[in-house]
């Protein structure tokens, strides 16, 4: 299968193109005044390496753009490229492919499919309970029950976002860049705001994990994933994996279980079809 799937985020667009279900790359592609340039080279590097389906009856290339996304105008940009650049239609999760795993949550319309295909893509390697977090623009930590059932979660301020609220909403302390605070006892305000957004973001992650585990009855194994999930690993021995780019694999497994049950729901019709003639 060829396939390029893309998770627009609220910072950044990733780009991955897999050639005969092989990752060839996977591209990050920040916000910025260059977005639209890099997002159309890494589309058109992609699509210039798909070879044309065999024996059509006109040119046709063979694969497919499948994209979550959680920003509306980046949406739209990317649609708009593929149309222009590809002759291409962009196959959004959530309204042209159904959504990869089962809520039980109020809305899932609601929830941003980044949070579930990230669920389905870790329920897919586990097959039990699972705590799916994401350190990005935002932290979400969610719960993916023993069935396969995504039950919700939590959202809160991501390290940036948070850095941000404290700058803006104080007379005296200035933006900082988020790195691993040297000790908990912050020696000069930069030190002490590192400190006091590590070990929030820490002791969140813990304290939900917990959380979780008193619902279920035990402890449900938990995978960090994220832009941020680095800088927290070595404070969390509670974590089991740390996975990068679990929503890009998450929309490769929400489009493989779409063409599956097509493929099941054209057989029944078929079998229906041939009882009707008999």
């Amino acid at each position: 299968m060829n396939l390029i799937a893309i998770d627009i985020g609220n910072s950044s667009i990733k780009v991955a193109f897999y050639y005969k279900d092989q990752e060839k790359f996977l591209r990050t592609l920040p916000a910025g005044d260059d977005l639209e340039e890099n997002l159309r080279a890494t589309l058109t590097e992609a699509w210039d390496q798909i070879p044309l389906v065999k024996n059509a009856a006109e040119p046709v290339k063979d694969a497919v753009l499948v994209a979550s996304s959680v920003k509306p105008v980046w949406t739209k940009l990317l649609e708009q490229i593929a149309k222009d650049q590809l002759g291409e239609k962009v196959l959004l999760i959530g309204r042209d492919i159904p959504l990869p795993i089962e809520t039980s949550v109020d809305n899932p319309l609601e929830v941003g499919t980044d949070r579930l295909v990230s669920a389905a893509a870790a329920f897919a390697v586990v097959e039990d309970a699972v705590v799916v977090a994401d350190f990005g623009t935002a932290v979400t930590i969610d719960l993916v029950d023993e069935t396969g059932v995504f039950v919700g979660g939590t959202i809160s301020p991501g390290f940036d976002m948070s850095a941000k609220a404290l700058k803006d909403y104080t007379a005296a302390l200035l933006q900082i860049r988020m790195d691993k605070p040297a000790s908990p006892n912050g020696a000069n305000t930069t030190e002490a705001i590192r400190s006091g957004l590590y070990y929030s973001a820490v002791g969140l992650l813990e304290t939900i994990c917990r959380k979780y585990a008193e619902q279920l009855g035990r402890w449900p194994q938990v995978i960090v994933t994220g832009g941020a999930a680095k800088l927290i690993q070595s404070d969390c021995q509670f974590v089991d994996s740390f996975v990068s780019n679990l929503a890009v694999r998450g929309i490769v497994i929400a489009y493989k279980k779409y063409l599956y049950e097509k493929a099941e729901i054209e057989e029944l019709d078929q079998e229906d079809n041939f009882k009707g003639a008999g």
